[in-house]
């Protein structure tokens, strides 16, 4: 994940928290900012530490970056349910990962799951703390009225 860019000037951005994020590359780096920061970083940002930097505005459709790894595989699973899906994709064993989701370990799309109940559908992102982010790809019923689904592992 890039790293965040924090700026602490509240009597600029008031109580704003989350600026963006920073892609670093071989040329330099690219800052990711809301809206609101744009001309003033253009503008104000001429040196990171003792170094001259100079700051230019480009669409997003034009940003240099490495798309994330990852892996894709297969699994035929019962249900649809968090639990069943995320210790597939993460190779850990169903009661672990009900222990974990207990424990507030275990996101779907960024929001903490409660209950070993919550079925996914495709698209979702699963995040466990301590082993990385899973996809839910594509989802096809089996003749046993199974379910076929398409993980994606980012490495």
């Amino acid at each position: 994940m890039a790293p965040m860019l924090m700026i602490n000037c509240p009597h600029i951005f008031g109580n704003l928290d989350f600026v963006g994020f920073v892609i670093q590359g071989e040329q330099g780096a690219q800052i990711i900012v809301v809206p609101e920061l744009v001309e003033f970083l253009i503008s104000t940002l001429v040196k990171v530490r003792n170094v001259p930097v100079t700051c230019t505005k480009i669409p997003l459709i034009s940003l240099d970056y490495e798309p994330p790894r990852t892996k894709s595989f297969k699994t035929v699973e019962l249900s649809l349910r968090v639990d069943a899906l995320a210790s597939a994709g993460f190779k850990i064993s169903r009661s672990k990962l009900v222990d974990m989701i207990s424990n507030g370990d275990v996101r779907v799309n960024w929001i903490p799951v409660t209950t070993k109940g919550t079925t996914l559908k495709s698209g979702d992102i699963v995040s466990v703390s301590g082993k990385g982010r899973l996809k839910i790809g594509q989802i096809n019923s089996t003749k046993k009225g199974k379910f076929a689904v398409e993980l994606i592992r980012y490495l």
